[in-house]
């Protein structure tokens, strides 16, 4: 490493500019002769020699290298990496399910060996990857015992070293498992950390598609035309209600779509229209309780309801404990407001959990407001039909004045 040399005159620090070669000849910064130059250049060269012929790794270490950008699967095993370093594991998997069929794949791997195998598969039920797979519930087992159970990612024997293990599910399908060679290495409060590495893994894998996220964005306005046109196309509510909740469907690419509306005095509420013949049979709505499921909370709170949903939860219970309804896992249930009040929700509702991302948030918020604008155009014309028939007419055309009958304005007394 180089000094940096004042100069006489200014005291300031002179960074020296001379090669490698030059400042092992203690050559100066001036002139350099025909004879120094060679042996610096017949230096140079012989050390380029050197690092191509004998030591090839420094000089790829030493040459910049091209940015590439991270994938999926480098990002998950970067995370992984990080979860060995927090609890100082020995190694780290992340097993997902296939596309097809019951068995889960080997999907990203870190470890301190090299006896990972690298196509394993586990079913559920099967060793105690299979076990968290299928129970959907974490796992902690201080103290191994391979003639027990078995783990069935590793090869050549390297399973009889492992000592502790550690496991939870993964919210969107999967497991993701730590282990050591350490006995009682994981406690029952890793699992809760362990819990928020699988709820990451499972947010970076949603928003792995974030490009095919941004293509909805126009399809999502084409829907909004199509949903402004209904307005004009149909004139009557229940033939506009019933194509509305079928484009929301479309459009969203959730199972259900419902409309309930408040009855006066306000202490009930119906399910008018549905996507799927669910709940109503014949021509009449469903009347039910105020305090019956998400949608009466949102009546009750003037406040909308998203929930993505978690593989092997409760099922979102829409209009309360109704026989015949599917569970239901993720959900959107958005006020209606009329007159600065909830007049009306509609409901949004999917079998399986679902990522809802700010574009479609934003889709069903204005899809939401052409509904309620409909809605209030059917109010206006209702009051005018009650109050037309009341309404009087006092004059008919132009009338000639008359002094005798005009009114007399008022006058002050003093």
């Amino acid at each position: 490493m180089q000094v940096p040399r004042k100069t006489a005159s200014t005291g300031a620090a002179k960074p020296d500019i001379r090669g490698a070669g030059a400042a092992g000849k203690g050559l100066s910064t001036g002139t350099m002769s025909t004879s120094s130059a060679k042996e610096v250049a017949a230096a140079q060269a012989l050390c380029y020699k050197k690092c191509v012929t004998r030591e090839p790794s420094r000089l790829w270490a030493a040459s910049p290298q091209p940015h590439v950008p991270m994938t999926a699967n480098s990002v998950e095993k970067h995370i992984l990496s990080i979860v060995c370093s927090v609890f100082d594991a020995y190694s780290v998997v992340l097993f997902l399910p296939d596309e097809e069929g019951e068995a889960h794949h080997l999907a990203a791997a870190f470890s301190l060996g090299e006896r990972i195998a690298s196509n394993a598969s586990v079913l559920p039920g099967k060793g105690l990857v299979g076990w968290i797979v299928r129970n959907r519930q974490p796992l902690l087992v201080p103290n191994f015992d391979q003639r027990q159970s078995n783990l069935g990612y590793y090869t050549g024997g390297e399973e009889a070293n492992i000592k502790a293990f550690m496991g939870c599910p993964v919210p969107t399908g999967g497991a993701l498992c730590v282990d050591s060679k350490r006995q009682y290495s994981f406690s029952d409060k890793d699992h809760k950390i362990l819990q928020m590495f699988a709820e990451l893994i499972s947010r970076q894998q949603g928003s792995t598609g974030r490009q095919e996220l941004a293509g909805d964005i126009p399809r999502y306005f084409a829907e909004l035309s199509v949903i402004q046109d209904l307005r004009f196309r149909y004139k009557r509510w229940p033939q506009f209600l019933q194509n509305y909740l079928r484009i929301m469907v479309e459009a969203t690419g959730f199972d259900y779509c419902a409309f309930a509306s408040v009855d006066e005095p306000g202490e009930t509420y119906c399910v008018e229209s549905e996507s799927a013949r669910l709940l109503l049979t014949g021509e009449e709505p469903l009347i039910l309780p105020m305090g019956s499921g998400i949608t009466g909370w949102v009546f009750r709170n003037d406040q909308p309801v998203i929930a993505e949903g978690i593989e092997g939860a409760p099922a979102t219970v829409l209009f309360g404990k109704l026989p015949d309804m599917p569970d239901f896992q993720a959900a959107i249930c958005m006020p209606v407001m009329v007159n600065k009040s909830t007049r009306g929700v509609l409901c949004l509702a999917h079998t399986t959990p679902r990522q809802i991302d700010e574009s479609l948030r934003s889709f069903v918020r204005q899809s939401v407001d052409h509904l309620a604008l409909f809605l209030e155009n059917l109010y206006l014309k209702m009051r005018l039909r009650t109050m037309l028939p009341r309404a009087r007419v006092h004059n008919d055309g132009p009338q000639a004045y008359d002094p005798d009958t005009a009114p007399i304005p008022p006058t002050k007394e003093y």
